[in-house]
């Protein structure tokens, strides 16, 4: 399929919007041991917490984070180095399973506030950019299929050419696109907005903002020996 694509703006931020409710900090206040936590009004609710978690060391805070955030698909020990290696390292950009680079960039993102800059600072890029099949296919624009039209503008070096060509190229199933695009929206009249980690793209490897390309969604029975 044939696409026309234009880059329209890329912008950097350190906090996703949404990614923590009142709810959350709400349990977070139990859970850092915060007396009467539900008397506070809402708009008190964060600052309590964070003087709360600054009573504890880093990791401690971090394992208790962590805990909440990822019980369900980590282990204890998992979770126990995590909390030691997010102090150093930006495990949300690191970590083997790119699924839980977002929910572990949220982790990193709460506890970087909390402690004014202890843990690491990390990025991740906004996308802004138009999508127009001249097919006329009745195509879903998914996540799988704006990252194979997306790399068609960026430089050779970046690396999701390196890591997933055959996947790029619909040689191969490509289920990490779930994990590298954090969120899609479909703003209307063809416009879209993605989020991803600095770590698969960066406003540097862009070396054309409009372009037409092709692109080439994998189909089953077709995938190489």
């Amino acid at each position: 399929m044939q696409f026309l694509v234009k880059i329209n703006d890329i912008k950097n931020t350190d906090e996703l919007e949404g990614a923590w409710s009142l709810s959350d900090f709400k349990e977070l206040l139990s859970r850092f041991e915060v007396p009467d936590g539900s008397s506070l009004n809402d708009n008190e609710v964060k600052d309590f917490l964070f003087m709360a978690i600054n009573e504890f060391e880093p990791r401690e805070a971090a394992r208790e984070v962590l805990d909440y955030k990822l019980s369900g698909q980590l282990s204890e020990g998992q979770i126990d180095n995590l909390s030691h290696e997010m102090l150093e390292q930006k495990m949300a950009e690191k970590y083997t399973e790119i699924d839980l680079h977002k929910p572990l960039f949220e982790v990193n993102q709460l506890l970087y506030k909390a402690y004014n800059g202890k843990f690491p600072h990390i990025q991740v890029n906004v996308i802004g950019f138009e999508l127009e099949c001249k097919d006329n296919a009745d195509v879903e624009i998914n996540k799988e299929l704006v990252l194979k039209a997306l790399v068609h503008g960026l430089s050779d070096n970046n690396l999701l050419l390196r890591l997933f060509g055959d996947q790029l190229e619909g040689r191969v199933p490509f289920p990490e696109a779930e994990g590298i695009v954090w969120d899609l929206k479909d703003k209307g009249a063809g416009h879209y907005q993605m989020i991803t980690s600095e770590k698969w793209l960066t406003k540097d490897e862009i070396v054309k903002t409009e372009f037409e390309c092709e692109v080439n969604l994998f189909e089953e029975g077709e995938e190489e020996d």
